[in-house]
Parts: C-alpha cells; structure tokens; sequence
C-alpha cells in the first residue's frame, strides 16, 4: 500500500460569489480536519453562493474524508451556499454510492442538470 498523499486545498478563485478550491492528496483520518478549516476560513471572509471542489487530483478517501466532505456541506448550506463536486474521481463515486451519500453530495449537480433540461 502507498502512503497518504499529502493534503492540499488551494482556493484558485472567488469572484462574483462564486469560490473554486483545488483539492490534492489523499483525505484521511490524518488529514481529513483540513479540508473542513480551509472551508471554513474561506467561507468566513468571503460571501460565497457557490462552493466548487475541483477534485481532480484527488487520490484517496476514506471514511473520515467522507466525513470531512459531510461538514463541508454543512457549513456551505448554514450560509446558504451550494456545493458542487467537480472532477469526482470513479473511486470517490464509488465510495458515496456504498455510503449512500451520493445523492446527498451531489444533489446541487443533479438540480442544474434538471434546470438545463427543463429550458
């Protein structure tokens, strides 16, 4: 087994209520509380309406990464804010669909799609 990837969470854009944070690296037990504080501190100093986690380069997660992306969306709905999910790995959709969170996680990607169908 390879060792955890480093966690990084690199905001790479607010404008217009809209953030984009880059995830990297693996989300464990070890680093899944990093994830939740830089959303927090994002969201603490900027009106956000849209939260994007480009999840491009992530790597591995568990089930304390599956917890940290639950707090996630607590903190983005307490502010009245949607999170998207962009660039979910295979694995990453297979963990939520186990855990029966996909629908949960995902449902601001499921209502623009139904929003596209619909006009």
């Amino acid at each position: 087994m390879n060792p955890p990837r480093a966690l990084t969470c690199t905001t790479t854009a607010v404008d217009g209520g809209t953030a984009h944070v880059a995830i990297s690296g693996d989300i464990t037990y070890d680093s899944g509380d990093r994830l939740p504080a830089a959303v927090a501190e994002l969201l603490a100093a900027h009106p956000v309406r849209h939260l994007h986690l480009d999840l491009t380069d992530l790597g591995f997660c568990d089930s304390s990464g599956l917890g940290a992306l639950l707090t996630v969306l607590r903190a983005t709905t307490a502010v009245g804010a949607e999170l998207h999910l962009d660039n979910r790995p295979p694995s990453l959709d297979r963990l939520l669909r186990r855990t029966r969170t996909y629908d949960h996680l995902t449902r601001a990607a499921r209502q623009e799609r139904k929003e596209r169908l619909d006009h």
